[in-house]
């Protein structure tokens, strides 16, 4: 089908101003946060109503048209990459919350609602909703649900899929189906656990039912500044086997403490080489007793100094220059990858000193910021894409510390999906059997393979190949 048939087909669906199809207006949907990817898609169509997305699927399905769910465009691993010959389907108006129920703890929102605004939403009824990417003000839920986000405080609340009780969702050949439902307690096969992280090649969710928690009654944070990233990854493993559990471990590295603070002024301390934040959360008499007992043991782990924020705005900043380190990172090269890879706690401090040792080798700088309580590193590497081969350069040494998690006992992924830029390794991870079945379950459900084409599964052409083609 030609590009004027695909444009008509969809103007049947939607008035002409809500049909993008002019090269200045597709121009922001032709990546997604990984820019080193970029394709052009056919058209794109805003949905502002379920009914409308439903069509555009069944359309899709009938002629044989690959399509694209698309929230705010946050994804790191090109996971939102348009098809070139295919349809954006933007879901970002589709931003409602249909219902909140703070009796039985549960919101039921679009796709397109950001992360934040559920918390805000919930705020008024002492609830907030916990998965934190660090995107959370823009980042929609129904992109957190297509890659399983998780964020700052996924050590003691664990990932999206740990939040989401039910879905209505449209499958890729047009067909709508409930996933699970209100309670806690599923029967039968976990449908919603399948479907959560699939990003993208299972359809689109419609409705997103979500649970919400509690808000704690008291948090107290704690920044301990340490001479050696290694020092503090060996912190990380003592802090969880002194048997407490904190709502969040995070370190920054020298490179991103400093982007951070020129961006947000956090009062980071500037001649640290590692930061580990680390946040207690929940009834006061308990967070007073634990925080006695987390004092000692990261004075004793060998930070130089160590901080506990004195009110809720002294604890905002902390979090902000956290929140805000791979944008900072920005400021410090005109270009930059995230990778995001996984490493037993234990393996956590020889996983950073060879990344250290990969960043001289590679001469190419590496800002480390990452969810250290559950291994999850976001290395953010540096490269100046107009100079020839440098792009290729950091992704060679983004696929050797890939293959320094699989080696440590550890995953390629682990809240940023696998997308466009993880693919290729995804074999190096499973073996044939483990990757073929994927691939079963896949067609399965979508026998065209017309829904997020492209991503996830293996085509043997190297990675930075592909990103120097533009995908």
């Amino acid at each position: 089908m030609d590009a004027k048939q695909v444009v008509e087909g969809l103007r049947a669906i939607y008035p002409p101003q809500r049909v993008l199809t002019r090269p200045g207006e597709l121009a922001p949907y032709e990546s997604d946060a990984l820019t080193a990817f970029r394709a052009r898609p056919t058209a794109v169509v805003l949905a502002e109503r379920r009914e409308e997305v439903v069509a555009t699927v069944r359309w899709c399905h009938r002629h044989g048209v690959p399509f694209v769910a698309r929230g705010s465009g946050t994804s790191l691993s090109g996971g939102s990459l348009p098809v070139p010959d295919g349809v954006v389907i933007a879901l970002n108006r589709m931003n409602r919350i249909l219902r909140l129920d703070p009796d039985e703890r549960v919101a039921v929102v679009e796709p397109g609602v950001a992360n934040l605004d559920v918390s805000r939403a919930a705020a008024p009824y002492g609830l907030y909703y916990a998965p934190d990417p660090s995107s959370q003000p823009v980042c929609t839920v129904g992109g957190n649900v297509a890659f399983n986000s998780g964020g700052a405080h996924c050590l003691k609340y664990g990932m999206t899929a740990n939040h989401v009780l039910g879905l209505e969702v449209v499958l890729p050949d047009g067909e709508v189906t409930r996933l699970g439902g209100d309670s806690l307690e599923g029967v039968g096969p976990d449908l919603v656990g399948v479907f959560v992280g699939s990003e993208g090649l299972l359809g689109i969710a419609l409705e997103i039912t979500l649970r919400l928690v509690p808000r704690p009654e008291a948090y107290r944070t704690v920044l301990a500044a340490y001479r050696s990233l290694q020092a503090a990854g060996e912190a990380v493993a003592q802090v969880v086997a002194a048997g407490l559990l904190p709502g969040a471990l995070e370190i920054m590295d020298r490179l991103s403490i400093e982007a951070a603070e020129a961006a947000v002024h956090a009062g980071y301390p500037q001649d640290a080489a590692a930061l580990l934040i680390v946040e207690l959360e929940g009834e006061e008499p308990e967070v007073e007793a634990e925080l006695q007992h987390l004092l000692a043991v990261v004075e004793a782990s060998g930070a130089y100094e160590v901080r506990l924020a004195r009110d809720e705005a002294d604890r905002q900043r902390i979090w902000k220059g956290r929140k805000g380190a791979f944008s900072s990172v920005g400021r410090l090269s005109p270009d930059y990858l995230v990778q995001d890879g996984v490493v037993p706690r234990s393996q956590l401090g020889i996983a950073l000193a060879e990344i250290e040792r990969l960043s001289q080798h590679y001469g190419l700088r590496v800002a480390n910021v990452f969810h250290a309580g559950d291994g999850n590193l976001h290395p953010l590497i540096l490269y100046d894409g107009r100079r020839p081969g440098e792009l290729q350069r950091a992704e060679a040494l983004a696929a050797e510390i890939l293959r320094l998690c699989i080696r440590l006992g550890g995953s390629i992924t682990g809240e940023h999906g696998v997308g466009m830029e993880k693919r290729e390794y995804l074999a190096e991870m499973f073996g044939e059997e483990d990757v073929e079945a994927m691939r079963r379950l896949r067609r399965a459900v979508d026998p065209l393979e017309i829904a997020n084409r492209g991503k996830v599964f293996p085509t043997g052409r190297p990675t930075a190949a592909l990103a120097a083609a533009g995908a």
